[in-house]
């Protein structure tokens, strides 16, 4: 029996470039909650580890203390990859108890693998590295169907059924019929019983939840301002702000502590970034600590309603799919009237402004106006303003984060020197 799970990434990582240079892939969010948590709940109480690049380690100890980092205390092990969507029979495909030595794959990607003896031991040893499907070929072979998170559209198309099945694991239970927030009169609830409503939160009059088509979550103190919309499936976090006249359209996931006016469809936006004015998002992913300005609108649909390229570690990928908005890494700005053409990428701790489109792909630490040559941002002054964004939110960057800046910068240059810009 595999007594302790370990959660790991593999070389894929790489495709989900820029969102996951400040976290490991398992951290990113589809749905309410994050690839990580959807497989822990599927096997839970069963002691795990979380597996990450070396560069990530420290701060995943910071931010997760208690939990084993690259550390497995055990004899055996059921190693399952973070970029797994987990549904509610994952467990049952992939159980604790079973054969070892077996490795489960889909096509030539590694899922999951059960692993013990000398294996296991040569496992545990590599634990700073990343694994590939080298470190476990010498296993017996079970193909199995599951969903992989492959490039960061893939998060974005799977994030409506996601919202539905968070919805209904973390509302079971819980009375939908009674709101715990306030709520005033003149706000509309479509469909009610799709609606769950938080300690804490404020509707304000003229509201309108539309939970016909999919459910809606509204997190803790969260503030839905005059006459807002938001329509389901869609989830707002906990302390997020909604601001007047909002239109949050199906498919999308917010916070927690955002503040979002404007229109936003299908996109998922991770803690503490704003998009406070008006302006249209669609069909994108934004990373933590971004800020869009206003009237920042993106293109997610091509005029000849053809399959969106989308550039990928310096490669052009066909996405095979026709909506593909926005991806902008972390700690990135983009100041008003920005403009983003289709499937855009922005590395993180990016500044961007001027007139017109900025190229399709923008490295990370880049700074300059659409247009124009961009040039490097400086490490330490984009480590100044991450420093005095966080406090406005009462938050401090530790050593820790400070050394993941400079670290991220460095892994970055060869982004940058493509582009022709100065180290």
């Amino acid at each position: 029996m595999s007594a302790h799970i370990c959660i790991f990434e593999d070389i894929n990582h790489t495709r989900l470039f820029p969102l996951v240079y400040f976290r490991p892939v398992y951290n990113l969010k589809c749905g309410i909650v994050s690839l990580k948590e959807k497989i822990l709940r599927e096997y839970a109480g069963v002691p795990s580890t979380i597996h990450c690049r070396t560069y990530l380690a420290d701060y995943m100890r910071l931010r997760n203390p208690g939990v084993h980092v690259n550390e497995i205390p055990a004899k055996s092990c059921l190693f399952i990859n973070g970029r797994i969507i987990a549904d509610e029979n994952l467990a049952k495909k992939i159980p604790l108890e079973g054969p070892l030595d077996t490795v489960y794959m889909k096509g030539d990607q590694i899922v999951a693998a059960r692993v013990s003896g000398a294996k296991f031991r040569a496992l545990k040893n590599h634990l700073n590295s990343i694994y590939s499907f080298s470190d476990f070929n010498e296993l017996d072979r079970k193909e199995i169907d599951v969903t992989l998170v492959n490039y960061p559209w893939d998060l974005v198309g799977h994030n409506g059924e996601e919202l539905r099945r968070d919805f209904k694991i973390l509302t079971k239970g819980k009375s939908k019929k009674k709101s715990r927030g306030k709520i005033y009169p003149g706000s509309h609830f479509l469909n009610k019983a799709q609606i769950f409503i938080d300690e804490g939160t404020v509707i304000k009059p003229g509201c309108t939840i539309d939970a016909e088509e999919g459910p809606v979550y509204v997190g803790k103190n969260v503030t839905i301002m005059p006459h807002a919309t938001i329509v389901g499936p869609a989830y707002i976090g906990d302390g997020s702000i909604i601001r007047i006249g909002a239109r949050i359209y199906e498919d999308t996931s917010i916070g927690p502590v955002c503040k979002v006016g404007g229109e936003v469809e299908a996109s998922i936006i991770h803690g503490y970034s704003n998009k406070q004015h008006d302006g249209f998002i669609g069909h994108s992913y934004v990373g933590t600590w971004v800020n869009l300005g206003a009237d920042t609108n993106n293109s997610d649909l091509k005029n000849n309603y053809g399959p969106v390229k989308v550039y990928i570690n310096g490669d052009l990928v066909d996405s095979g799919t026709q909506f593909v908005g926005l991806t902008i890494g972390d700690h990135s700005k983009a100041a008003i009237n920005s403009m983003f053409n289709t499937g855009t990428v922005v590395g993180v701790s990016s500044n961007i402004f001027g007139y017109g489109f900025p190229p399709k792909y923008v490295p990370s630490f880049s700074w300059g106006a659409a247009g124009e040559t961009f040039t490097t941002y400086n490490v330490d002054r984009a480590i100044d303003v991450a420093r005095r964004v966080m406090v406005r939110r009462k938050m401090s960057l530790t050593e820790v984060e400070e050394k993941l800046f400079r670290k991220i910068f460095d892994l970055t240059v060869e982004e940058r020197k493509k582009r022709g810009m100065p180290s």
